[in-house]
């Protein structure tokens, strides 16, 4: 009888790596390109009989879809709690976009909400409704399969911050006064979402879109980054961010990117990343400011407030230019954005207002001035161009005044002293009176409520849409894309009967035929067989044949200058284009 294994010895015989759900997966993959299981076990350390169960649970193991995220799954989970954890985690990113902080607490009350929602979806369920805890364990593992231990906070999230925002107020006019701004130089920035296609609940056209299945139009979302300086006589470009990059309307107007009124990005929750804020801060924001401060001789320096979202990076002064390190960062602290965020104080509302005004006046011009119904313009002619015109007009609408006054909490040195304490017309009552026009039941409560409902928490109805609408608009791309292929193969082949017809001519009228056909043997060879852009085939095949052009003697003089004149100007275009 051997020797008696020790406790230790044991227990490191036993513990070995958990079977991931990826790991389920590869090893399935790898029985079907003809590995034998024996092998298998000896390549993961198991015993032939768990290679074979896992063999045996193929189609369950292969339906099963983790969550974006969630790195492995152990064992085989309710698909109920899979999607829950989905859905979970698209939420604690809304959460996390906006600046708010989430704890414990809050995180698994949410989970089960999601959970009671979606048993209650379900089709047949009946008895007793399936119990989900949210214990401590599950979080725990939660945290562990999703990574969210950066964002979560231990005890309930906290309301506003009083006392840290009076601190923050008296620094920041500390920093002002040392450091010698003025309002002009002096800048906030904060992000919005916009439900672009939303009209009041109680009109006629919303109750309709509720009564249709599939998706709303109404719940599609883009997000808004605002800025302008304390003075309120510089506002910043906006960038907006799409859950398309090319939406269809974009090819039927034509429209270039580059020169529209907003710095146009897209990702699939259409949200601001630290990614798409540091691009808007070096190609939008840098350039305005530095322009700004020079046609006003001032001097070249700015101060950027933003509060503390993910997307606003701790360390921005590194990823900025070299020509704009001028540029100073500052953050809010947590929990003070109501109280002191210059464009939380009614910047933002305004500006939804607006927006609201200028959808209802657009509806009235068409409804008033031509034979389309209203329920037309909604359906076919209103599309994110015609948001962008909205977006454009609104925020001009902002004016100096309002700016300017955002910042009395903050730093009331900044306001200016107003020469009337007149209120500003009402764009609530303005909206109230063009929708009763057009024959819309609508008050102010309805427009008030239409503002707030724009930066609401998603629903978890919304949640499964925005889940589902991300993967089907990645499958339209990847369609979109494969048609844009297509069309370029067909364009490349007619490139190539062309030069096979000027290759040919050359051959023809050329005097040295040999020649002509060297050369075209060469271009075949460097320049046809190389899957170059449409573009820089097109360039290539131009460039090379007027160069040679140019130095054969067969051609008229003026013909010859020509084509020398022709030919680097093409290669150049060559030369950029494949870089």
């Amino acid at each position: 009888m051997g020797p008696k294994k020790t406790a230790a010895a044991v227990a490191g015989e036993r513990k070995k790596e958990k079977v991931t759900l990826e790991m389920k997966k590869e090893i399935i993959r790898k029985h079907d390109g003809g590995m034998r299981v024996t092998d298998i076990a000896r390549e993961y350390g198991r015993n032939p009989s768990t290679i074979g169960t896992i063999l045996k649970m193929r189609e369950k193991i292969l339906a099963t879809d983790a969550a974006k995220g969630v790195t492995r799954i152990v064992k085989n989970r309710p698909a109920v709690l899979e999607e829950v954890e989905k859905l979970l985690l698209i939420w604690i990113e809304e959460k996390q976009r906006a600046g708010d902080t989430v704890s414990e607490a809050v995180i698994c009350e949410k989970a089960k909400a999601l959970h009671a929602d979606l048993i209650r979806e379900q089709p047949g369920t009946s008895g007793e409704p399936e119990v989900f805890k949210a214990s401590r364990g599950w979080f725990e593992r939660f945290k562990t399969r999703s990574g969210i231990h950066s964002v979560v906070r231990h005890g309930e999230a906290a309301s506003s911050d009083v006392p840290a925002a009076e601190d923050f107020a008296a620094e920041f006019l500390e920093v002002v006064k040392t450091e010698g701004y003025v309002p002009q130089q002096v800048f906030n920035c904060d992000e919005t979402g916009l439900f672009w296609k939303r009209m009041p609940k109680r009109t006629f056209i919303t109750q309709e879109e509720a009564k249709l299945p599939g998706h709303k139009p109404m719940k599609d979302r883009l997000t808004l980054l605002f800025c302008a300086n304390a003075s309120g006589d510089l506002k910043i470009k906006p960038l907006l961010v799409y859950h398309s990059e090319n939406p269809r309307a974009f090819k039927r107007h034509k429209i270039d990117k580059e020169r529209l009124s907003v710095m146009w990005r897209s990702n699939s929750k259409a949200w601001v990343t630290r990614v798409l804020f540091v691009d808007w801060v070096n190609l939008a924001f840098g350039p305005a400011v530095k322009q700004y401060l020079l046609d006003n001789d001032l001097p070249l320096k700015a101060l950027l407030l933003m509060d503390n979202a993910p997307a606003h990076p701790k360390g921005l002064e590194v990823d900025l230019l070299e020509e704009f390190s001028f540029i100073n960062i500052m953050f809010l602290p947590p929990n003070t954005t109501p109280l002191l965020q210059p464009m939380d104080q009614q910047v933002i509302a305004n500006f939804k207002k607006l927006y609201t005004k200028e959808l209802f006046r657009r509806c009235f011009e068409v409804t008033d001035c031509t034979t389309i119904t209203l329920r037309e313009f909604w359906k076919d002619h209103f599309d994110i161009v015609t948001c962008l015109k909205m977006i454009t007009t609104a925020w001009n609408g902002i004016s100096q005044r309002n700016l300017n006054c955002a910042w009395r909490s903050l730093c009331p040195d900044c306001v200016a002293p107003s020469d009337s304490d007149a209120p500003e017309s009402t764009v609530v009552q303005d909206n109230v009176a063009l929708g009763r026009t057009m024959g819309l039941e609508v008050t102010e409560e309805d427009v008030c409520e239409l503002v707030e409902e724009h930066d609401d928490e998603l629903t978890t109805v919304e949640l499964v849409e925005l889940q589902a609408e991300a993967a089907q608009e990645q499958a339209s791309l990847e369609e979109e894309e494969a048609t844009e292929e297509r069309l370029s193969s067909e364009k490349l082949r007619d490139i190539c009967l062309k030069w096979k017809e000027v290759q040919t001519f050359a051959e023809q009228h050329h005097p040295e035929k040999h020649v002509a056909h060297d050369v075209g043997n060469i271009f075949d060879t460097r320049v046809m067989n190389i899957p170059l852009p449409l573009f820089g085939l097109c360039m290539a095949a131009a460039g090379s044949l007027l160069t040679w052009a140019a130095r054969s003697s067969c051609w008229r003089g003026e013909e010859r200058r020509s084509y020398g004149q022709q030919g680097p100007v093409l290669r150049d275009a060559l030369a950029l284009r494949c870089r």
